[in-house]
């Protein structure tokens, strides 16, 4: 029972069975008594008037019992928070290690007793209860786990330390609280209750234990399980054979409480707290069953930084003392003969377009060719390299497009011509002979074993032989140092690949024989190099023929943030190092894949093969500027005038939005002889000091020194946050009105306003639609004033909204002046600006105008290539497909969220306005950055905007598909059950 005291304090009362043995209750209040001033995580009993600890009162049918008053943790149980964060699950391991340091000086004689509970008891209490379970493959598994246990575990444990411990540190005697963010609330351990398991067992047994229900329904159990021992190593130093221990003393956990809970459900049929963990067991369990024991502790080692493998340093050492003895694998001496090292890495312009088809027979001839000008016989990939070749759908986590593939290549290769001879670079036998025959597996493949002059036993794997070579050869056949054994497959039996020896020196096979991986996932890259050394060890490529090591994402941060000026902001919490984009995707320095929903410059796709080809061939010809004749410059200016209504026919090309719009400034100027600007609230045009000056969500924001006397702010037309709603079928004219109180104002002053400028839909100022008829409203307005109308398309430009191929089409109204940036290059930078023929006739006054790179060759040949695929493969219309689908699909989620206030947008253009009161419209800025961060983590990349900073923005290139809209969703469901539910 909670008790609040007079002064606010709360108590629990606890009131225990009188068949509820006292001297265990002594126990849990020793226990208490104990650790209280050493561990703040855990609860403190207090006396009665009497200074006893335990009193019975009776109850109303006489029954005495046992009651106790402890302290009160506030916070929640960890099984009821969804989102587990890596501090979350670091502090659990903490606070358990701070727990078991405290109790290694405690005892009590009630903590020595025979508890089912009790992990040493775990065999006995499955063999009694293995038989209620109803399911086969659970049963299966939890053998399996038995069978691991007593080969792996059970001769360890007459060295494991003792003491007492709790015992039952599952996710509901686990109290998280604390956090004064949405990243650290609830993410930090506050408590550890109910001592009433507690017993005299194993110390490790607690950290199991923990790490038991911590890791239930993790997609990466492992991953999770050490970020736990990272926690309590650092708090109480683990020993060498509790890591041993410890994974087969986790899964013994979870098979117990299976059998428990089968036996306990036939006694309490209708409790419910028996089942609460079996659901997520049964998911888990399998999972965990598929990780070796030796693998997880040398992943349990990695994350005490002790070596994860210890074999792997004494075997490196005695290889380097060897090199020189090896024979050749390929019969070719690379430590003296000419070779030609590639690069693979996820940002190697050895590749170009689509990552994941890199194939044959292309990738052959470029690399023989490469080889064959740097005169070398045989080519090399490099150890230890992250790679995007891997394509195949085994080398994926599951269904899960966002979670991390394996990507880092843990071998050597070595290209030469198929049927070029492989041999033993030092003696052996052979353990294993096979054939992989699936797509991007090994093909034909051979591991030999072998041993050092110390007795120390490692082995070879020789991957991608000719499959008619591997047959011949038997287990447990001699091998010589030097002898041939196996000849280069072609990509027709050695897994599809071009000609090469893929080798590697395993100092473990962890049962896994020919299927041992030879690509990993970077997160494990530690761990997997203790059991994969690098070959060159052996093969002895000279150093200075690698490529220079590019920096790593840590150094690339500390230069940028040396080198560039602090206001030059980079995405997200924990920034993303991108070497490579492909359509919609983009690819960080370790090969991870992220989906694009943000930027909307890459129109076409990040790097579309007819961009990239226009780009290359028009600067293979010539690239000049526009004081010469070039036909390029007038194809694109006709192609782009004839998507634009009449009278726009009449383009100049610069190399920014900030510069086109500078100049629709000018333009505008020159043809009215006004200085005064009409803009609208929250707008961003550009970063020059001019459009600063009419930009309210620069110079109205952090460093501001707000508008200038020439510029004048009307609301923006905003349905759901402004003035007049979306449900008002007059919205329009009324907000186009404050527009027209403005150009009035000004007539009363004796002046008139150049012109009025806006982008066609507000990008910054929240991803807007505009009510029906406010544009039309609007240059009425204006132009009855004598000004003109500057349509801002730099973010909706080339039918990003679906319904048209210009947003202001959709408000039936012409601008004056046109301005385009973004997209119309798809990351190449190109601009322009398009107006009438008496328009730019007034600007030719006599200064001349021109721009240096504005027009150049090879920019109009970019655009023109940019304009014709957007026309050609038809994306407005996809855009709006896709786009109508991904607006229903979060309104969906809208229904569901009540952070959600608004979805909005067309086509691929679409905002997610979240607010903490749907009433107060208060906004949401954090929770909106929060999301941001938690959908990159899932490897969806979406940007935030707006005002008040607490609009979701959704701006992907417009390849983007109904199933990277059902990813989005998705994820973001996810994290809206997580965080918000």
């Amino acid at each position: 029972f909670l008790l609040t005291l007079e002064d606010g304090e709360k108590r629990v009362l606890k009131i225990a069975n009188a068949r509820e043995d006292p001297d265990l209750l002594d126990a849990e209040n020793a226990i208490m008594l104990h650790v209280a001033d050493r561990v703040a995580a855990a609860p403190r009993p207090f006396p009665t008037l009497d200074g006893d600890f335990v009193t019975r009162i009776a109850g109303a049918n006489g029954n005495e019992h046992y009651v106790r008053l402890i302290s009160f943790l506030p916070g929640r149980p960890m099984g009821e928070v969804k989102r587990h964060s890596v501090e979350l699950l670091h502090d659990l391991g903490r606070r358990v290690g701070q727990l078991n340091r405290a109790l290694a000086d405690f005892d009590h004689p009630a903590a020595h007793r025979d508890l089912h509970w009790d992990l040493a008891h775990a065999r006995r209490e499955i063999e009694r209860h293995n038989s209620l379970i109803d399911d086969p493959s659970l049963c299966s598994m939890i053998d399996s786990c038995v069978a691991g246990f007593e080969r792996d575990v059970e001769p360890l444990l007459g060295r494991l330390r003792s003491s007492v411990i709790h015992n039952d540190t599952n996710d509901y005697n686990v109290i998280v609280g604390g956090g004064d963010d949405l990243y650290s609330r609830a993410q930090s351990v506050v408590g550890i209750v109910d001592f009433g398991d507690l017993v005299h067992t194993w110390t490790v047994a607690d950290l199991a234990i923990a790490i038991a229900y911590a890791i239930l329904d993790k997609p990466d159990p492992l991953t999770a399980a050490a970020h736990v021992v990272r926690g309590y190593h650092a708090e109480y130093p683990l020993t060498e054979t509790e890591l041993a221990a410890l994974f087969g003393l986790v899964r013994m956990r979870l098979c117990v409480s299976v059998c428990l809970a089968a036996h306990q459900q036939r006694q309490r049929p209708d409790d419910p707290y028996l089942v609460i963990s079996q659901a997520p067991i049964r998911n888990t369990l399998p999972r965990l069953a598929a990780i070796h024991s030796r693998f997880a502790e040398a992943a349990f080692r990695e994350a005490c930084g002790l070596a994860a493998v210890p074999e792997a340093g004494p075997l490196t050492t005695w290889l380097r003392s060897k090199q020189k003895e090896f024979a050749p694998v390929l019969g070719i001496d690379l430590t003296t003969e000419p070779c030609l090292v590639f690069d693979f890495s996820p940002g190697s312009p050895f590749f170009e377009g689509d990552p994941e088809k890199f194939s044959e027979p292309d990738m052959t001839a470029r690399l023989f060719r490469r080889m064959a000008k740097a005169g070398a016989r045989v080519g090399v990939g490099r150890y230890d390299e992250p790679r995007l070749v891997y394509s195949e759908a085994m080398f994926a986590d599951g269904e899960d497009p966002g979670a991390e593939r394996r990507t880092l290549h843990i071998g050597l290769d070595l290209f030469a011509p198929a049927d070029t001879p492989v041999f033993a670079p030092l003696p052996g036998i052979v353990h294993t002979a096979t054939i992989n025959p699936a797509p991007q597996d090994y093909g034909g493949v051979v591991i030999l074993e072998h041993a050092t002059s110390t007795g120390l036993a490692f082995f070879t794997l020789y991957g991608h032989l000719n499959p008619d070579a591997v047959a011949g050869l038997k287990a447990g056949q001699a091998i010589a140092a030097g002898q041939q054994f196996a000849t280069l497959g072609t990509a027709a039996g050695n897994g599809g690949w071009s000609p090469h020896l893929h080798l590697q020196i395993l100092t473990d096979l962890l049962e896994l024989d020919n299927d041992f991986p030879g690509v990993v996932r970077v997160s494990q890259r530690e761990v997997w190099a203790g059991f994969s050394l690098d070959p060159n060890l052996i093969v002895g490529v000279p150093e200075e023929r690698f490529p220079a090591t590019e920096p790593s994402k840590a150094e690339t941060l500390a230069t940028r943030r040396k080198r560039a000026g602090a206001s030059l902001s980079l995405g997200y919490r924990e920034p993303i190092k991108m070497v490579r984009g492909w359509q919609q995707y983009l690819y960080d320095d370790t090969g991870r894949k992220y989906l694009d929903a943000y930027n909307n410059v890459p129109q076409v796709g990040h790097c579309h093969p007819r961009v990239v080809a226009a780009a290359h061939q028009q600067m293979a010809v010539l690239n000049t500027n526009t004081r010469y004749l070039q036909d390029q410059f007038n194809r694109y200016a006709e192609r782009l005038a004839s998507t634009l209504p009449e009278p726009l026919d009449v383009c100049f090309f610069v190399n920014s939005g900030s510069e086109a719009n500078e100049l629709a400034l000018r333009l505008a100027r020159a043809r009215t002889g006004q200085r005064d600007m009409i803009v609208l609230e929250g707008a961003y045009h550009g970063h020059t000091t001019s459009l600063i000056d009419i930009s309210p969500y620069k110079h109205d924001g952090p460093g501001g020194s707000g508008a200038p006397a020439w510029v004048h702010t009307a609301p923006v037309a905003d349905g759901y946050r402004g003035r007049y709603k979306s449900d008002d079928a007059r919205a329009g004219e009324k907000y186009a009105r404050h527009v027209l109180d403005i150009v009035q104002s000004l007539a009363a002053n004796g002046r008139a306003a150049a012109g009025f400028i806006a982008e066609s839909c507000p990008s910054v100022g929240g991803q807007i639609i505009f009510p029906p008829g406010y544009l039309g409203a609007v240059y009425r307005h204006v132009r009855g004033a004598g000004g003109l109308c500057i349509a801002d398309e730099i973010q909706t430009g080339y039918g990003r909204t679906g319904t048209h191929f210009y947003a202001f089409q959709s408000q039936d109204v012409v601008p004056d002046i046109v301005v385009l940036g973004k997209p119309i290059g798809n990351g190449h930078p190109v601009a322009a600006v398009v107006t009438t023929a008496e328009i730019a006739a007034a600007f030719a006054n006599g200064m001349e105008f021109f721009s240096t790179f504005g027009g150049n060759t090879v920019s109009c040949a970019v655009g023109l290539a940019v304009l014709d695929v957007t026309l050609s493969e038809n994306l407005q219309a996809h855009a709006l497909e896709v786009g109508t689908y991904l607006l229903e699909r979060l309104r969906s989620l809208q229904s569901r969220y009540p952070l959600i206030g608004d979805v909005r947008g067309s086509g691929l253009f679409l905002g997610v306005e979240l607010v903490r009161d749907r009433d107060t419209l208060e906004p949401a800025a954090a929770e909106a950055s929060f999301i941001c961060n938690r959908l990159r983590d899932h490897g969806i990349l979406i940007g935030t905007d707006g005002p008040y900073h607490n609009v979701l923005k959704i701006r992907p290139p417009l390849p983007f598909d109904k199933g990277n809209a059902d990813f989005l969703v998705s994820a973001l469901a996810k994290i809206l059950a997580e965080d918000f539910g």
